[in-house]
């Protein structure tokens, strides 16, 4: 199992905290109920939150692609993920397609790809790089298990404010170039992930217009 003890620095200040990365357990799902709906509130849909019947899965099924972070205790994000074959060229799927709607059921223990499900942290400690930290730790788990890579389809939430003016392919582009930033976007090309492909259709999410960026990081030690 995994387990990771750390400092973090908040941005504003020079003031290291301690911080645990670890696999989540069944005593954690309150608190992880609780992050969900603090980082994804109206008009993001409620019903895409996790339930104890999708987070026991998550730690039946695939308990090495359930993480959490802690700050003096307390549960303040999570990063799940599960195994998938994945095929390079047949990119298209829909998150509810290739996670079973969050349930994991389709967890292939030889899979090629670990599958980014979720990574959500509570909005009051994300001055603190925990997003970034929890999904290195992720990319720890895709080298110990000696995957292809990790695979995930990253929300575009900026993009309903342009869509308008521009295709969802021509606003990612405006993102890696630097034209634009995106919330979500921008935060995984920051912590490594490259662009796969847009795809329409990926997640319900009005922000995202319901288009979704797949955005990969490869095993630099497969072969």
């Amino acid at each position: 199992m995994y387990r990771k003890e750390l400092f973090v620095f908040d941005r504003d200040r020079d003031h290291p905290m301690p911080a645990v990365i670890r696999n989540y357990k069944e005593e954690d799902f309150a608190s992880l109920i609780g992050v969900q709906q603090e980082c994804f509130p109206p008009p993001f849909p409620s019903e895409l939150w996790w339930t104890r019947e999708q987070l026991h899965n998550h730690v039946t099924l695939f308990p090495e692609g359930a993480l959490c972070v802690e700050i003096n205790g307390e549960v303040v994000g999570s990063m799940t993920g599960l195994l998938v074959d994945f095929d390079p060229d047949h990119p298209e799927h829909t998150w509810e397609e290739i996670t079973d709607r969050g349930y994991i059921r389709n967890h292939n223990p030889n899979g090629n790809t670990l599958y980014v499900v979720d990574i959500s942290i509570r909005p009051s400690f994300r001055k603190l790089g925990l997003g970034k930290w929890v999904m290195l730790s992720m990319y720890e788990v895709v080298v110990h298990k000696n995957l292809h890579r990790l695979l995930g389809g990253g929300r575009m939430p900026g993009y309903h404010k342009k869509a308008e003016e521009m295709t969802a392919e021509q606003y990612l582009q405006a993102v890696v170039k630097g034209e634009l930033k995106d919330p979500v976007i921008t935060f995984l090309l920051r912590c490594g992930r490259t662009p796969v492909k847009v795809v329409a259709n990926y997640l319900e999410d009005e922000e995202s217009c319901n288009y979704g960026t797949l955005m990969e990081w490869k095993n630099p030690f497969y072969g």
